[in-house]
């Protein structure tokens, strides 16, 4: 038993105006995605993270399950944002995420298109950003979180070789309300600065580690290969192809050409 994670960040101070309004901690949950969807759907307010120990169907972009065992972070924050600031949601809570590891460990982490956290190449944390959103009118969007913090990778066979945990990558035990309190001040700082019409995109392109890189894009079932020349002012990903066209991706995944195959 790791204790209330949530007691645990308050006790330090949690400074916000809107992010952490209402902390919900559950010991084990199916998903805080889904958890954070219902409290949204049935009215809580703005800035509610649901939190969790545990997750039995956690999950991360395209699908993909998320690994969640216990030791780790798990967050999921519903957001009312406007139709200005839905768009910069991943990109804020990704420039809020590097901000509170390296503000917490020192360490130096970097992004890869769109919203994978790495250090050393390796996956670290991961974002995923849910929306209902009807007509011109944005219900609600859930931003999740998910950071490894004193997760074994190497002893977990689907993310063994690509992926990484704080502790690790530090060489030290990492607090994990340490890591949590800040997060979720950045992410406040971050959003109220976007819904005030600014944008995270400079902090979020001068993070990326994939462009000037030669890389292999995988976006439904098409594969491109190319050069990652930049990106544009949603984010979206401007590709160089080798016949010389430049297509721009709105979402998928990127590896570097010759590296995976």
């Amino acid at each position: 038993m790791a204790g209330n994670l949530v007691g645990k960040t308050l006790k330090g101070g949690l400074f916000t105006r809107v992010v952490g309004r209402r902390l919900l901690f559950f010991q084990e949950i199916s998903s805080t995605m889904d958890e954070a969807a219902r409290q949204a759907a049935a009215g809580t307010e703005e800035g509610t993270v649901v939190i969790a120990e545990n997750q039995t169907a956690g999950r991360g972009r395209q699908g993909r399950d998320w690994v969640s065992r216990q030791g780790n972070l798990y967050l999921s924050v519903v957001f009312r944002p406007s139709p200005h600031t839905l768009p910069f949601l991943a990109a804020l809570s990704a420039v809020a995420t590097v901000r509170a590891i390296r503000k917490t460990t020192g360490l130096e982490p970097r992004i890869k298109w769109p919203n994978d956290i790495q250090l050393g190449g390796r996956k670290v944390a991961g974002i995923l950003v849910e929306s209902a959103v009807q007509g011109d009118v944005v219900t609600y969007a859930i931003a999740g979180i998910g950071i490894n913090v004193n997760l074994e990778t190497d002893k977990v066979g689907n993310i063994a070789g690509f992926a990484t945990a704080l502790n690790a990558a530090a060489g030290r035990p990492v607090a994990r309300e340490e890591v949590l309190r800040q997060l979720l001040q950045e992410l406040d700082a971050l959003y109220l600065q976007t819904a005030q019409g600014g944008s995270p995109l400079t902090e979020w392109r001068g993070l990326l580690e994939t462009l000037g890189q030669r890389v292999r894009a995988y976006w439904g079932n098409e594969t491109h290969i190319g050069h990652a020349e930049d990106v544009d002012g949603m984010g979206n990903l401007l590709l160089r192809l080798e016949d010389g066209r430049r297509i721009t991706l709105t979402a998928g995944d990127v590896t570097l050409h010759g590296l995976e195959q």
